[in-house]
């Protein structure tokens, strides 16, 4: 396996960079307002280095998470545990996540990230099992402002300050796509550096993001701080303190408005069909990404594979799924979002029953799993584009952040049931860690991932004549039946 590692990184990364070129040739860069405009470049520059920051120390944790608890001599069922209090966290705190940005400005709120990621991080040097699960729900809350608050601190002064074109909002994140795509593969690369090449233990990368974070809080209080000068009280990076007129009215709007936001984002996902099986979509694809990311370190770690290393091959996969959907949606291709999409779930389906036979007990085959593993990664970098495309077409763009919480409530859920049963099968067993938990579990997910794809063909049959579901400029032979 350690070979297989090393060959596999070095195959992904030159198959990225080819793909990367053949997709700059296909769609070539438009030369575009934005790109011209020197303050808008220099607006999202002191975005992107906080963010991008703040990415790179959220990818840092992902290779030696489960390893780390298994150096400290937990039993499987035990971590399972530890993921199903982040995942339920995770869901606790998603509808807060929306709602602080509103009482303590958007600025407050990305330096409680920081604080509340660091102190999880910092959590990990403890040994001691109620610690680490205080530390879980600690990641539960920072995995939720890290997904809505940076954004919303953007999307806010993009549109309300500096009065820029909407347009151009989805530039910024394209490219901190790319960016991440990039942050994600170097992070497991040094994580294995500290970890296994300089003999730091799975806890080093946990103690490197400690400053990276303390890095993003810094150009937060800086950079955003100049930002936001020219803000009167009660502007974007203020709160208006009780004390002050209508503070206590600004405070009861923002829960009116969260409150009606939540209402909203319910009506319009039971009213229209397309946005509910969009969602049920996302919440099986996504709740089964979830149980992926505890099961891999336990199926490949056994055969002594650099776990740093499989990890940047992971998210190589996935850059190379992305860059490949580029490609196939370009006008020389001409594929409809809506046929990745199809593709993308039935790589997942057909990589998870793989997985259902490679990890069977007593005969397992670390080189399929291992294949399977990066079949499923480059599925999921077809999906994220195909589905946030879809999303963009069917939810309005005002009920989005709202529709899209709503998704979110089943697909942790779902995760949340998928580990506590596994937990359950492996406590049934007497905490083997040779038990046929982790096969059956896979033989669920594929299930899981056919109900998807029965969703997505539902989805199509449904919009066959709808236009709001293809890309514009492309051949009408790709109609979606």
């Amino acid at each position: 396996m350690l070979v297989t590692a090393y060959l596999a990184i070095i195959v992904l990364l030159a198959l990225c960079v080819g793909l990367e070129l053949t997709a700059r040739r296909l769609v070539p860069p438009q030369s575009t307002p934005a790109v011209a405009n020197p303050v808008f470049r220099r607006f999202q520059s002191v975005f992107l280095r906080a963010y991008l920051l703040a990415l790179w120390a959220d990818w840092l944790q992902g290779p030696y998470l489960y390893k780390l608890y298994r150096h400290y001599s937990f039993l499987e069922s035990q971590i399972a545990i530890l993921y199903v209090c982040g995942l339920a966290s995770c869901v606790l705190f998603a509808p807060i996540s929306g709602w602080l940005p509103q009482v303590l400005g958007r600025r407050q709120t990305c330096l409680l990230f920081c604080l509340s990621y660091s102190a999880c991080c910092l959590t990990k040097l403890s040994t001691d099992y109620f610690v680490l699960i205080l530390g879980r729900i600690l990641g539960g809350l920072s995995t939720s402002l890290l997904t809505t608050t940076f954004e919303a601190w953007y999307v806010h002064r993009h549109v309300v300050v500096h009065d820029f074109p909407k347009e151009w909002i989805p530039g910024t994140f394209t490219k901190a796509a790319t960016w991440n795509h990039g942050l994600a593969v170097g992070a497991g690369l040094v994580a294995n550096l500290l970890a296994e090449w300089l003999h730091l233990g799975p806890v080093a990368p946990f103690l490197l993001a400690v400053p990276c974070l303390a890095c993003c809080g810094w150009l937060v209080l800086t950079d955003w701080g100049q930002e936001e000068a020219e803000d009167g009280p009660g502007g974007d990076g203020q709160k208006l303190p009780l004390g002050t007129p209508n503070g206590g009215v600004t405070r009861l709007s923002a829960r009116a408005r969260f409150s009606r936001s939540c209402h909203d984002g319910l009506r319009c996902l039971l009213s229209d069909r397309r946005v509910m099986l969009l969602g049920g979509v996302q919440a099986l694809f996504e709740s089964v990404l979830y149980i992926f990311v505890f099961l891999w370190t336990p199926v490949l770690d056994p055969h002594g594979p650099p776990l740093g290393i499989v990890f940047s091959c992971l998210m190589a996969a996935s850059m190379a799924g992305s860059l490949l959907y580029r490609v196939a949606t370009s006008t020389r291709y001409h594929l409809q979002p809506g046929h990745v999409l199809c593709l993308a779930v039935l790589m997942a389906f057909f990589s998870l029953f793989m997985l259902t036979f490679s990890t069977a007990p007593g005969q397992p085959r670390p080189h399929e799993s291992f294949l399977a593993f990066l079949l499923l990664e480059l599925a999921c970098g077809l999906y994220f584009p195909a589905v946030s495309f879809l999303q963009g077409r069917v939810i309005p763009e005002e009920k989005r952040a709202s529709v899209l919480a709503w998704f979110r409530l089943p697909l942790h859920l779902l995760a949340c049931i998928g580990l506590l049963a596994l937990h359950g099968e492996i406590s049934g067993t007497g905490g083997g860690e040779e038990g046929s938990g982790t096969g059956h579990m896979f033989g669920g997910c594929a299930v899981m991932m056919l109900a998807a794809f029965m969703a997505v063909v539902s989805l199509f049959t449904l919009g066959r004549n709808d236009t709001d579901l293809r890309l514009e400029g492309t051949r009408d032979e790709g109609d979606m039946d």
